[in-house]
């Protein structure tokens, strides 16, 4: 019988955060693989588990999971830990679990700690509805992409950073944004001196700018008001004529009647409007 990739959360800083159905599972494998192996040494020690580790990481992460699949194909079951919080969210875990899926491997959870999770729950900034972004890319062509797709995004933004990025992401932030958007930072969370720090991109940017950041920070952003989005669209879609807007749904694949309905929509009228807009268009 094949083994099983048991996702494992660790602890984001407070070790008591650590499930015993994690320092279960842990004991119980066969192997863990571990982002870093330095920095997860100090957790099975803290918790006396002994399992053999493996590195597993960005940089090896293809030809490891070849290796991990093989060993639960032969009937051995597999951990993979983070250095800190989910497996497989910002770091290279889910390449592994993807492969695992692709040879008909078990994959299950042992839920814990998520910094995305708890920053946005304790940010104060609204929670029904958000996207999470993890690190904005290194590369300057990709990391535009993205900045540029979050200029119209109503849900609360989530996003990590590291200290010596955090000046250079809250300029950013502020040039596609707006420096008047409201963030909420926070770092070194569940550990003795967890901080909370909120204000406008602009007022963050200047503390910053004089006090040294410090730690890992979770930053949280609040979306775009979706009543200012909806006039900014329909001044857009104004200075577009009639017959180009519907054109523009048309050539999507949409019949006339749904373009119609659509272009009413971004324009906020009625679809009658909009059909005998057209309608005296075509007498003239």
């Amino acid at each position: 019988m094949q083994g099983s990739l048991y996702l494992c959360a660790t602890p984001i800083g407070n070790l008591e955060d650590m499930s015993m159905r994690a320092v279960r599972t842990l004991k119980e494998v066969d192997l863990i693989a571990a982002e870093d192996t330095r920095n997860s040494i100090r957790i099975l020690n803290h918790f006396d588990i002994h399992t053999k580790m493996t590195s597993y990481h960005e940089f090896n992460k293809v030809d490891k999971a070849v290796y991990l699949v093989r060993r639960m194909l032969a009937g051995e079951n597999v951990a993979l830990i983070t250095d800190a919080g989910t497996p497989g969210i910002s770091d290279p875990g889910e390449e592994l679990v993807r492969r695992c899926h692709d040879a008909g491997i078990r994959v299950t959870s042992i839920p814990g700690a998520c910094a995305a999770i708890n920053g946005l729950i304790i940010s104060g900034l609204p929670t029904r509805r958000f996207v999470f972004e993890g690190f904005l890319p290194r590369d300057t062509g990709e990391r535009q992409k993205v900045l540029e797709s979050l200029k119209k995004e109503t849900r609360t933004i989530i996003l990590y950073e590291a200290p010596h990025h955090l000046v250079r992401t809250l300029r950013l932030l502020g040039e596609s944004l707006g420096d008047e958007r409201q963030v909420v930072l926070i770092r070194e969370m569940t550990k003795r001196f967890e901080e909370r720090k909120e204000g406008s991109i602009r007022e963050l940017l200047s503390f910053y700018e004089e006090e040294k950041p410090r730690g890992e920070y979770v930053v949280i952003v609040e979306g775009k008001n979706p009543r200012e989005l909806f006039e900014e669209e329909k001044l857009e879609w104004e200075k577009m004529s009639l017959s180009d807007h519907m054109e523009f749904y048309e050539k999507q694949g949409f019949n006339k009647k749904e373009a119609m309905k659509k272009v009413a929509k971004d324009r906020g009228v009625k679809k009658r409007d909009i059909y005998q807009q057209l309608i005296k268009a075509e007498d003239v």
